[in-house]
């Protein structure tokens, strides 16, 4: 997948640390910029470091555009947040371009296109635990191509405070990725077109569990517009998808670090 994952996995740390305000007393506009180390797409051994730049308005209504999840309306409350959104959805080339694009090893296997995607998000706190929920869906791209059918994927997510002090904060989250038959497919499957043109064998992979993993992060206040942000995220590939000929490793590890200005 293309770099934009990284800032679906810094969105989904948010639902660790009490996610952001959705709710605002007046209009919020943010600007990030960072880097990222990480595979080149999900299941290779090759890696690869990429700059993260991204920004999000978010107005007094809860409505929001980011680079995140596109364009979408949050509410936040004491225990609980819900998002909605609409945005572009991750890609994936099958040749090495600059940056975090796709692979040689992929050659001949055909560019999985970003397309609309539809999101809902949400949180609930319980004492000192918080438990996340992302929900989404990608619209069809092209149903007679191997990778432009609709798909859909479930992310479940459990976190809690480390801690909390004058060296900032630390939070950590265990999640489980769960997709139906045409994501699986889409990102770890091998049609037999694609198999007849590429180096794999034919896969038929089967939908459910995805992955799951752990998410470690640490935030710094640097002043009261500034913030400086780590994370550290582990995924294991499981059943199906970890199966797959397209996969080099099970173990993902990705490496992150960002600056967060809001005004």
């Amino acid at each position: 997948m293309r770099s934009k994952t990284i800032y679906l996995s810094l969105t989904s740390l948010c639902l660790a640390t009490g996610a952001q305000t959705l709710l605002a007393e007046d209009w919020q506009y943010s600007l990030k910029g960072g880097v990222a180390n990480l595979p080149r797409y999900s299941g290779s051994n090759e890696r690869v470091t990429t700059p993260l730049l991204g920004g999000e308005i978010v107005s007094p209504w809860g409505i929001f555009l980011n680079t995140d999840k596109g364009l979408g309306w949050g509410y936040e409350g004491d225990n609980a947040s819900f998002s909605a959104y609409v945005g572009p959805s991750a890609g994936r080339k099958d040749k090495k371009k600059s940056g975090h694009a796709g692979s040689d090893r992929l050659k001949s296997m055909g560019e999985i296109k970003s397309r609309a995607q539809l999101g809902l998000s949400a949180s609930y706190t319980l004492s000192s635990v918080i438990l996340g929920a992302t929900l989404e869906h990608a619209l069809e791209e092209d149903d007679k191509k191997d990778a432009g059918k609709a798909f859909t994927s479930l992310e479940l997510s459990i976190g809690t405070n480390l801690y909390d002090g004058d060296y900032g904060t630390v939070d950590a989250s265990l999640n489980s990725l769960f997709g139906d038959g045409n994501y699986v497919q889409t990102w770890y499957g091998v049609t037999t077109g694609q198999a007849a043109q590429s180096r794999f064998r034919a896969y038929d992979a089967k939908g459910g569990l995805v992955s799951r993993g752990m998410n470690l992060s640490w935030s710094l206040p640097i002043n009261d517009h500034t913030q400086f942000s780590t994370l550290l995220d582990v995924q294991y590939l499981s059943n199906d998808a970890g199966k797959s000929p397209i996969v080099e490793r099970r173990l993902q590890t990705s490496v992150m670090g960002v600056v967060e200005y809001t005004f």
